[in-house]
């Protein structure tokens, strides 16, 4: 469960949307978030990578790895 508060205008365009569509305003929400989480969660781990580079393997590095 989820309770969030919205500027009036926000809430009065999200009623407008729901009206006109038949949809209910916790459906665009919902899909808002659900849009959305992914760009968050990928800003997060590409921070998070910047912040503690991985180690980089050269060409020469992998074929000797792999036996080539």
């Amino acid at each position: 469960m989820l309770a969030i508060r919205l500027d009036p205008e926000i809430e009065s365009r999200l009623q407008h949307l729901a009206d006109r569509t038949g949809r209910t305003k916790t459906f665009y929400a919902r899909q808002a978030i659900l849009e959305h989480l992914d760009d968050l969660e990928d800003i997060y781990l590409a921070t998070q990578r910047l912040e503690r580079p991985a180690r980089t393997y050269s060409a020469e590095d992998v074929k000797h790895e792999l036996g080539l």
